[in-house]
């Protein structure tokens, strides 16, 4: 019973002492929510007293603005005026919001704001335009003291003389007083127009020579800006050319990556599906190295640096707009869909030209002259190309061919060029050639195979033999003559053939064709022929006829013989 007791005893007492320590905890540890509402009464009450000082301050304003004299005082103080209504509303708007917890733009009707892009724009660039602003700052406040002071003193001119006009009329008013008070009372208040403008002056005047006595040269106050400017902005410039890099730097290792993996990546005549890949790549790394900077200054949170490559940006979209359909022609042609198109051929500057490969550079070759030349893909934009066929004709001839030209020069080919062919003639003199000027003289390549036709006339003595033994006998002569002089082997065809029946002769050809080879003594061959045929009629006994010439004159005529015949047809 004892136990049960002291039980109970110890069980109220613990009891007791719960309930002491709940009401102790209720009285001394305040509740999350009242701390919070004595925080809104403490800012509450704040509101109230600045309210109370806006309040004041707009009193004095106004009480201010009705003594002021001059119009720029007056301006001063109503945009004082305005700045202070304005934080009133702001602090009544604050003060319904807290009191009631609620967000009240929410509730309010809010105008219809127009929407103006040229706003947008200058909101955007604004950072850069404040910067360059701050630049030129003291240059503009400077020239506008100096303005400011120009103009006082144009007006202190006038109003000393309208002070000088006024006394001048109180000195002849004696008698009128009402006259002189009115224009006393006007020259009390030119006296103060006077007083202020001759305070602007000086106020102006110290302003400027302060200015001027703080001015640093041009160069060394460009480069205070600049070294400012890197050491403010340095690394975020340093971070986006670091990015641009990166994005350079794989996009080349992705390329360089496909053309390991994908073997057709390398060929001439690729798919138009990978074209479309290599597009894509280039776009969308041009794309990145752009924007890249642009994200960087954002998340730096450098509004100048950003609103300044913002400004790059518009340049740049601005100058893409005018030159889009001359892109869209590059894009068609990088494709390989546009008028000019892989292993075809185009005519460019006077000379057919094989598209080898159409990139941002493109390679166009010339197979015959050796000629190679890279172009902008822009320059193939108004050119058509064609499929060719392996026979067509790229070059008339190549270096080290022997050509003769409808000028008359004969010589070796040396060199070729886009611009000039050079030759060299027998003795070593080098003629040269515009590529047009050469193709215009329709050259004829003697180092192909080449034909040499030589007339020598005969006896009309010889008309019975002159078409059967004088041939023969002709032919024979001359295989032997060319074996002799060791022609045989370079001698592809020899024809003697009775030609044409001339008024005092009988006029036979020769006509021989010989190896490329010998192109560079084609002359030697021609003189050769003649002597071999000329030896011929020694041999035999023909004679070789003189030209008959009559002339007739008034009483009689007279016969001129003319040097044998001996033609060189060309």
């Amino acid at each position: 019973m004892l136990r049960s007791l002291l039980l109970g005893v110890v069980g109220w007492v613990l009891l007791m002492l719960s309930v002491s320590v709940n009401a102790v905890g209720e009285v001394t540890v305040p509740t999350k929510e009242k701390v919070v509402i004595a925080e809104k009464l403490e800012a509450l009450q704040a509101i109230i007293e600045i309210k109370a000082s806006l309040n004041e301050s707009l009193k004095n304003h106004q009480v201010q603005l009705k003594k002021a004299i001059s119009e720029t005082e007056k301006n001063n103080l109503l945009e004082k005026i305005a700045t202070v209504e304005r934080e009133l509303l702001e602090t009544d708007l604050n003060f319904e919001e807290i009191a009631t917890d609620t967000d009240l733009s929410t509730i309010k009707e809010q105008p219809d704001e127009t929407f103006s892009l040229e706003e947008e724009i200058v909101s955007l660039i604004r950072p850069t335009l404040q910067e360059m602003n701050h630049l030129t700052k003291d240059v503009r406040n400077k020239a506008e003291l100096r303005e400011k002071i120009a103009k006082n003193e144009e007006k202190q001119k006038y109003i000393g003389e309208a002070i000088a006009h006024l006394s001048e009329l109180i000195s002849h008013a004696d008698d009128n007083k009402a006259l002189r008070k009115v224009l006393s009372s006007k020259i009390e208040f030119w006296e103060k127009q006077e007083a202020l403008t001759t305070s602007q002056q000086t106020s102006a005047a110290q302003q400027l020579k302060k200015l001027t006595e703080a001015e640093v040269p041009f160069t060394e106050s460009t480069q205070n800006y600049f070294t400012q400017f890197f050491q403010q902005r340095g690394l975020y410039i340093s971070q986006a050319l670091l990015a641009m890099a990166m994005i350079f730097f794989l996009s080349h290792l992705f390329r360089s990556l496909i053309k390991k993996t994908v073997p057709a990546f390398n060929r001439r005549s690729r798919s138009f599906r990978l074209r479309l890949l290599d597009l894509f790549q280039r776009v969308l790394t041009f794309i990145l190295i752009i924007i890249c900077p642009v994200i960087i200054f954002y998340l730096a949170e450098d509004w100048v640096l950003f609103s300044f490559s913002l400004l790059i940006l518009l340049g740049i979209a601005w100058s893409l707009k005018s030159v889009v359909p001359e892109y869209w022609a590059q894009i068609q042609l990088f494709l390989n869909v546009g008028s000019v198109r892989e292993g075809e051929r185009i005519f460019l500057d006077g000379i057919p030209w094989r598209v080898e490969a159409i990139n941002i550079f493109s390679i166009l070759e010339n197979p015959t002259a050796g000629l190679r030349q890279r172009v902008p893909i822009r320059e193939l934009i108004d050119l058509k190309s064609r499929a060719c066929n392996s026979d067509e004709p790229w070059f008339p001839c190549s270096k080290g061919d022997w050509v003769m030209l409808s000028d008359g020069v004969r010589g070796k080919v040396i060199g070729i060029s886009c611009e000039f062919v050079k030759l060299v003639q027998r003795g070593g003199s080098h003629k040269t050639y515009q590529t047009s000027d050469f193709l215009s003289l329709s050259p004829l390549n003697l180092s192909v195979n080449f034909r040499i036709k030589e007339t020598i006339g005969i006896s009309y003595d010889l008309q019975a033999i002159s078409t059967t033994t004088v041939l023969e006998i002709l032919h024979e002569t001359i295989v032997r003559r060319v074996e002799e002089e060791g022609y045989t082997k370079d001698m592809l065809n020899l024809r003697v053939e009775f030609e044409y029946a001339n008024a005092s002769s009988l006029d036979i050809v020769v006509i021989a064709d010989f190896k490329g080879h010998l192109g560079d003594i084609y002359n030697r061959l021609r003189r050769a022929i003649q002597r071999w045929c000329v030896d011929a009629c020694t041999e035999n006994n023909w004679e070789i006829p003189f030209t008959q010439v009559t002339l007739h004159g008034a009483g009689h005529e007279q016969a001129v013989t003319a040097p044998p015949k001996l033609s060189l047809d060309k």
